[in-house]
């Protein structure tokens, strides 16, 4: 088992790349970022839950959820956090390309805050795939405006949450 951790780099100053290896196939990877029932058994960080996940998973669709904290001992307690993401372009199974926004319960777009473009590649590597996420910031302002709010914290957290699902789904199809 390579070492799954996720490494970070930022790339001309408003490229975010994050990688991480999963032991799992490429198709059945991809299954677990397409599906809503799937998602919200993952797409969370510590503490978090996904109570609202609506998605269409087509160029065009749009994917409206909800983080909401459940832990009680999180000074978050009670909070929601609401996203949009708007597909641009699907490759079953190796990319998908979206832009994601800070949102409202309604799926209003806050243009206050930095809304990158993101490409999600799924590398085979055979039993495993090598996940590579690119999230195009349109400045390295707005690129550290995230760091700054914790972002790769929560990005680590999910993908962790993913590798318990791959781990917990091993062998059987899905």
């Amino acid at each position: 088992m390579p070492n799954n951790k996720m490494v970070s780099r930022v790339e001309n100053e408003r490229f975010l790349v994050l990688e991480r290896v999963y032991d799992m196939p490429r198709d059945q990877l991809f299954q677990l970022f397409k599906e809503p029932d799937h998602l919200k058994r993952w797409w969370s960080t510590d503490g978090w839950e996904l109570p609202v996940c609506n998605m269409d998973f087509r160029p065009g669709g749009v994917w409206h959820y909800c983080m909401k904290c459940v832990d009680k001992n999180q000074e978050e307690y009670g909070m929601e956090s609401w996203n949009k993401t708007i597909y641009k372009e699907i490759i079953e199974p190796e990319k998908i390309v979206y832009n994601d926004y800070f949102s409202d319960a309604e799926g209003n777009i806050n243009e206050s805050m930095p809304s990158p473009e993101v490409t999600m590649e799924f590398i085979d590597l055979g039993s495993q795939t090598k996940l590579v996420s690119r999230s195009k910031f349109d400045s390295a302002d707005s690129l550290q405006a995230v760091l700054d709010m914790g972002l790769l914290e929560g990005i680590e957290q999910t993908w962790n949450n993913l590798d318990v699902l791959v781990e917990r789904l091993k062998g059987i199809k899905l």
